[in-house]
């Protein structure tokens, strides 16, 4: 299905590489200059090549990553440009008529990364709003509005964030996605599932739309997996939100395969060469900076860190790349001595070492932490049992209890962890220990549901609920509704709101705040407001 995307007035609203060293040289190739001269190659039947809109992220105090990606054929081995280095013109201004210019030059769209732009514009000013946009040819790109953190040292003012996850395409569409285009924020936080694995049902699943073959298989290798993303990315309200807001970006297990763990999963085995290809085309369509390329010496490394002034400091975790498979069993199984070893890691050792140095060094008001699935505990059939999701934070308690004791050792403020993964939502306080219930609690968990994943269907209520009564730390739980969480973070309080759409087989859904919950500076654990 080839759906056209052409510039709207909305906007200005708001084959797999044959080694890692040439992936490697043609990122370095994609940053030098493009001369005059350069000649630009016509992509496939003329179609407008900006069909996937365009993002940015990583924002910092005089920069963020502008995205996008030449696709004039999305569905066609290649996108439909010809296999050549294509110059691209970006443009970065303080106004959306782009009367004054704060940043410009050019760049390379390269075949070897899908034609695919990763631009690091500098020299902002810090804590102000951009807009930007690109030009390949005649081709002008949809305006994005982009904006710079807060400078080290200064207080940091006040943050508006949103954090989503979980938006299976053929699961529904992207109401919420049209809602939070429309909110005050300064950032959006995507914690994992931004694509599935699957192959798309022929009727387009709650889209009712035709789907092409090519889409009905399977992901297996790169072009494959490039045609997902470009899928997903179709999306108008998605794109919207990606033109209104930076993001910070993650990956958990559906951009490769359901529950996996580094480089096995439970069926299929050894699946080293599908994440390969999976995070080869994750990084062509996000808004990363290099360290996330594959390439990338030690790379993909996509956990970082971003300060807001002395507000707030975000760590975004990769929960996946780095994990030890569970050594009590996957998914749904009884608890067992082996998970306390000391050695068994979910982020991995070196991961784990900077997380720790990032907790010592802050001092920052609020510690905020972008984590993919569930942290705090989820007792499943109460004091008579031991069943668990080692999936989740439960399958691994002795990492998780390393984590909570250096919150603790290193008096870290205020610590707060918005999850994905759950499709459903819930508000947990974290105990500094969830094997003695009487510990102390330390820090706040809000957990937030799907974007489209589920789809309508009264699916985990039914599941999850009667388990609620086991977990009291468990403060609030909804399982069916689909939405994203919106955040203000300021000195004195943290505040979350649980913004929900109706239904997702509409695009136009109505969307309500459900409930709201409020965190104290100084003191940990939420209160419903």
């Amino acid at each position: 299905m080839s759906v056209p995307i052409t510039p709207s007035g909305d906007f200005h609203r708001r084959r797999f590489l044959a080694s890692a060293s040439a992936v490697a040289g043609a990122a370095a190739l994609s940053q030098l200059p493009v001369g005059p001269a350069a000649a630009a190659p016509r992509p496939g039947g003329g179609e407008y090549p900006f069909k996937l809109g365009v993002a940015s992220g990583e924002p910092a105090p005089t920069g963020a990553v502008l995205w996008t990606r030449l696709v004039p054929e999305p569905f066609t081995p290649g996108g439909g440009m010809p296999p050549k280095a294509a110059p691209v013109d970006w443009e970065v201004a303080a106004d959306e008529r782009f009367t004054r210019v704060a940043a410009r030059g050019s760049t390379w769209a390269l075949p070897q990364l899908a034609h695919s732009v990763h631009v690091e514009a500098r020299g902002l000013a810090p804590d102000r709003e951009y807009f930007y946009r690109f030009r390949y040819r005649h081709d002008i790109s949809p305006v994005g509005r982009t904006r710079t953190t807060p400078a080290p040292g200064s207080p940091g003012g006040t943050l508006g964030f949103a954090f989503a996850s979980c938006q299976s395409w053929d699961s529904g569409y992207y109401p919420s996605y049209r809602h939070m285009a429309q909110e005050d924020l300064d950032l959006v936080l995507h914690l994992g599932d931004y694509v599935y694995e699957g192959g798309i049902p022929a009727d387009g699943g709650y889209r009712k739309v035709t789907t092409p073959d090519v889409l009905r298989t399977v992901p297996q290798d790169l072009e494959r997996w490039r045609m997902q993303y470009a899928l997903y990315k179709s999306d108008p309200d998605l794109q919207l939100a990606h033109a209104r807001f930076p993001w910070l970006v993650v990956w958990d297990d559906h951009e490769v395969k359901n529950d996996y763990a580094s480089t096995r999963q439970e069926h299929a085995g050894d699946i080293a060469a599908l994440r390969a290809a999976a995070y080869q085309a994750w990084y062509e369509h996000q808004p990363v900076r290099p360290p996330a390329n594959p390439a990338s010496a030690g790379g993909p490394r996509i956990y970082r860190r971003l300060h807001w002034g002395g507000l707030a400091q975000i760590d975004m975790l990769d929960g996946r790349q780095y994990r030890d498979v569970p050594p009590c069993g996957w998914g749904e199984a009884d608890a067992c001595p082996a998970a306390y070893d000391p050695s068994v890691t979910m982020l991995g050792a070196t991961q784990e070492r900077w997380l720790y140095e990032g907790f010592a060094a802050s001092r920052a008001r609020w510690n905020i932490l972008g984590n993919n699935v569930m942290l705090a505990r989820l007792d499943h059939d109460g004091p008579g049992g031991s069943r668990l999701w080692h999936d989740a934070w439960d399958g691994f308690p002795a990492a998780r209890k390393r984590l909570t004791d250096a919150w603790q050792q290193h008096d870290v403020r205020n610590p707060v962890v918005v999850t994905g993964d759950w499709h459903s939502t819930f508000v947990n306080d974290i105990h500094a220990d969830f094997d003695r219930p009487g510990s102390p609690v330390i820090g706040t968990e809000i957990v937030g549901t799907s974007i489209s994943s589920n789809g309508d269907g009264a699916v985990y209520g039914p599941y999850y609920g009667p388990m609620i009564q086991y977990n009291p730390h468990i403060k609030f739980f909804d399982g069916d509704r689909r939405g994203y969480v919106r955040c203000r973070v300021g000195k004195k309080e943290f505040r979350s709101d649980l913004r929900m759409v109706s239904t997702v087989s509409r695009a136009d859904a109505p969307e309500s705040t459900v409930a709201s919950f409020v965190v104290e500076d100084g003191r940990p654990g939420a209160v419903r407001v």
